[in-house]
């Protein structure tokens, strides 16, 4: 079975968001540090080369594929900042997300281009209702 490729790393997050050229985005990235930390009690990871993780789980599909995950994380991507997030309560998911702000989604990721487009109390809402989904998911 292949190994994943993204996996927790030893490197900075420091020297990573320092490196972002978009004066914004390490802004907004250095906040969401903040904000995913204090959330989590966990430190910020470097998860392959780009994702910013918090705690971890190991998840099993039913196929037999495994692995590890950051519980929670973001990358600050050159077009938008990918938050990821799951909810394994679709219904719950949405009701979350009607009150966020200005975003895209995709299957377990929503796509802001600034923190100012979102609505701070409802981002930790849904990072916090993220968390337990995956922990119910995967104890």
């Amino acid at each position: 079975m292949a190994k994943n490729k993204t996996r927790a790393t030893t490197n900075s997050v420091a020297d990573f968001i320092d490196q972002i050229p978009d004066e914004q985005k390490k802004t907004d990235s250095l906040r969401l540090v903040e904000i995913m930390s204090e959330i989590t009690g966990q430190p910020a990871i470097l998860w392959g080369p780009s994702i910013i993780g918090f705690g971890s789980y190991h998840y099993k599909y039913a196929s037999g594929h495994e692995g590890d995950a950051p519980l929670i994380g973001f990358s600050p991507r050159k077009t938008a900042i990918s938050l990821y997030i799951c909810s394994c309560d679709e219904d719950s998911e949405k009701s979350n997300l009607a009150g966020l702000g200005k975003f895209k989604m995709s299957k377990a990721c929503v796509y802001i281009k600034r923190l100012s487009d979102i609505n701070a109390d409802m981002l930790s809402n849904i990072i916090k209702e993220s968390i337990a989904s995956v922990k119910r998911k995967y104890p």
